[in-house]
């Protein structure tokens, strides 16, 4: 079904209890998959990415409910879920009108994503990415729920700066909120960093799980950063995965929120989850002094071969972790 179709369905409370949400737009995902969940009273069992465990979810479905209430199976993962499996929480919702099971896959390769889903109780929806001026409205509405008086350029602004990514600006207006100001293109540009910290995080990734960083570290320096920024930024992504490996020991989660004092995208909060367990602590202390080590050479030798220092001390890092 069409997107449009899936809005019919809720409108008129009658969306199939087995749905696949999937395509380019994670946003959309995320919001039907709220919009769908909303069942009073139901028993909730939520499974993201790593979390998933086929026997847990398909217990959750079979059981019964000594007081009638609903059992609601979330399932969100960016690999492809085995179709026999699928098959399994489409059935088991077929036999109990009580169950209702939502399938979100944020994963690249949508072909044959949804062929479980089959049946007057089961139904897909491919989620697209919106137009420039369909993303610039739900900004704004999004902006008007969160209590961000945004206006129109500054709303296209937020969405260039995130490549048109609607979950990325979105994720913005928590933080523009504590302004408690009209938010214009100056805030934007003050507050908000774009798709360029992205990929400086991936140069960082890539050098965490010693791979090759060479081409991405060129391509920095030649965009205008400098060896020291960027070894302030290593420095303080390796602290950052510190924290979360702690607050994983600690509340056996790893909440960026509790961490930074913000949310994170959930596919960053999840990459940094993943990196922050792979590190022993020995191995952050190795790194770290390391790291504040080799800025304060930098700092304090005024080397002309900046960028020597840098990539030596990368590949030490390499070595140590």
């Amino acid at each position: 079904m069409t997107r449009q179709d899936l809005d019919r369905h809720l409108q008129n409370r009658n969306a199939p209890r087995a749905m696949a949400l999937f395509g380019e737009s994670h946003f959309f995902i995320d919001r039907y998959s709220t919009a769908l969940s909303r069942i009073e009273g139901a028993s909730v069992l939520s499974m993201y990415h790593d979390e998933y465990d086929f026997s847990t979810a398909k217990a959750h479905l079979s059981q019964g409910s000594l007081f009638g209430d609903q059992n609601l199976l979330i399932v969100k993962h960016e690999k492809k879920l085995p179709k026999a499996e699928l098959d399994t929480f489409v059935e088991l919702v077929g036999k109990n009108p009580d169950n209702t099971f939502i399938y979100c896959y944020v994963g690249d390769d949508v072909k044959s994503v949804d062929t479980a889903f089959k049946g007057t109780h089961a139904g897909s929806v491919r989620f697209y990415s919106p137009f420039a001026n369909e993303a610039r409205a739900i900004l704004l509405q999004e902006a008007q729920r969160a209590g961000v008086q945004l206006d129109n350029q500054a709303a296209f602004h937020l969405l260039d700066l995130h490549n048109n990514d609607l979950s990325l600006a979105c994720n913005e207006l928590s933080k523009l909120s504590i302004l408690g100001k009209p938010i214009t293109m100056k805030e934007i540009d003050e507050h908000v960093y774009g798709l360029s910290e992205i990929k400086l995080d991936h140069f960082i990734t890539q050098v965490i799980e010693k791979k090759e960083f060479l081409p991405s570290l060129r391509h920095l320096l030649e965009s205008g950063e400098n060896e020291i920024q960027l070894l302030t930024a290593i420095s303080g992504f390796l602290t950052q995965l510190y924290l979360f490996n702690i607050s994983i020991k600690i509340h056996g989660i790893a909440d960026s929120a509790l961490v930074l004092g913000y949310k994170l995208p959930g596919f960053i909060e999840k990459e940094r989850t993943s990196l922050s367990i792979k590190i022993t602590p020995n191995e952050y202390k190795k790194g770290i002094n390391l790291l504040l080590d080799t800025e304060l050479k930098m700092k304090s030798t005024g080397s002309p071969d900046q960028e020597a220092l840098l990539i030596s001390a990368l590949l030490k890092l390499q070595s140590v972790l």
